[in-house]
């Protein structure tokens, strides 16, 4: 590989249920800190969801937040913090060699839950439809309103990828920087879900919600007797560029993306498949062009549902069993299924490994599920290891869609 083809991540801005800033997130991580509260939802009552509590107003006015979307101001929030902490001056940019690339699980679903609930009191009125309707749910929503605040006048797009998303942001942003389309890409995945009734009544249909118990561990994947997927918001987008540039211009360098690969199970619409997801893990260290044995962590995806947990762990072991210094882990016991931002916000998490040697835990399994065993699963208390080069981040999501990034310690 060429350096100019070596792409490396400079910034980082995020909002998650335990924390605004990667430190943040890192700190509560280590620290064990649930993100899971109670909240009421419409028809539905009390739900567990993870909610985040990040400056709406920091970047963007009053008037613009009304008119725009909560997804927009993810994505707003998390890309105007990831240019701040790459150290990058907007003005000094060709703005139109700017890329956004912000991966979505859905989009337009509270608008219009939203908008359904106002117009049902003036008796089905459309005078009381909201214009601003057709802007906020248009699939390329959170991505323009970054363009729009920031002044950027490159390509963007939103990537619909499922849970999958928030790698296939990144993984667009990488190929577009390779293919010398843009010059910096602002990449990752955003998600308003625990707006949307629907969301949390459909995972309830599907005996998929998670219920019982405490906030604090109601996400548990991975025991025996977890019951369900938690629902939450977030956003994680990264500043990627080519080597070269970062390098020119003194930039600190977070980490260096090693790896990526997609692919698709194609048999059913919301179970997943082992064997599709050890291929994809796999096609990820080919590109890279490691071993298994290679790989120091492996991020899973698990989100706490029975079926989902038990056949990534299969995976898991088809591809890294043999390997004794593989460690394993899983952010979603934390924060829930940030849906769109998982995969973004799972991978930044983890970042901290690279240099305090820690792995962070899983928390919540009291009771681990003999079918969801894998060697150095790290549980209750951070694991601290010899040293961490390369992080394997899965993220899966509905109609089999499979995204896989791997990342790596930046060495000249």
């Amino acid at each position: 590989m060429s350096i100019s083809d070596r792409i490396v991540i400079t910034g980082i801005g995020l909002a998650s249920p335990i924390g605004d800033t990667v430190e943040a997130l890192r700190a509560n991580l280590l620290k064990g800190v649930s993100g899971i509260s109670l909240i009421e939802t419409r028809f539905m009552g009390e739900v567990f969801a993870g909610v985040c509590h990040f400056d709406e107003k920091k970047y963007q006015k009053v008037k613009d937040r009304r008119r725009g979307t909560r997804a927009g101001s993810f994505a707003i929030y998390c890309a105007n913090e990831a240019v701040a902490r790459a150290g990058l001056d907007p003005k000094g940019l060709d703005l139109s060699r700017v890329g956004v690339y912000v991966g979505v699980t859905e989009h337009g679903t509270v608008e219009t839950e939203n908008e359904i609930e106002v117009i049902r009191q003036f008796d089905y009125d459309t005078k009381c439809w909201s214009h601003h309707h057709n802007p906020r749910t248009v699939a390329n929503n959170p991505a323009g309103e970054v363009t729009m605040n920031m002044g950027i006048t490159g390509p963007h797009y939103t990537l619909g990828a499922a849970c999958a998303a928030g790698n296939a942001g990144l993984i667009q942003g990488t190929q577009m920087l390779r293919l010398g389309e843009v010059d910096v890409a602002l990449a990752g995945g955003v998600s308003e879900a625990i707006g949307s009734f629907g969301i949390f009544a459909s995972f309830a249909s599907q005996n998929a919600l998670a219920t019982g118990g405490e906030p604090g561990k109601a996400s548990r994947p991975f025991d025996k007797s977890r019951n369900g997927i938690v629902v939450s918001e977030g956003g994680c987008l990264f500043v990627l560029e080519r080597l070269p540039d970062a390098l020119r211009r003194g930039a600190e360098i977070i980490c260096e993306v090693a790896g990526y690969a997609m692919n698709s199970d194609a048999c059913d619409p919301v179970m997943p498949d082992a064997e599709r997801q050890a291929e994809c893990m796999r096609a990820a260290l080919e590109r890279a062009g490691i071993e298994p044995g290679d790989i120091d962590l492996v991020s899973t995806h698990a989100t706490s549902t029975e079926v989902g947990d038990e056949r990534e762990a299969v995976a898991v072991r088809q591809v890294f069993g043999d390997y004794r210094d593989v460690y394993v882990n899983n952010t979603k016991s934390f924060i829930g299924h940030a849906m769109g931002a998982a995969g973004a916000i799972e991978l930044a998490g983890n970042f901290g490994s690279f240099t305090d040697g820690l792995v962070h835990p899983t928390i919540n399994v009291e009771e681990l599920d003999p079918a969801c065993a894998m060697r150095n699963l790290v549980l209750d208390e951070p694991t601290r290891v010899a040293r961490v080069d390369f992080v394997l981040n899965n993220s899966f999501g509905m109609l089999g869609i499979n995204s896989v990034v791997v990342v790596k310690r930046y060495a000249a």
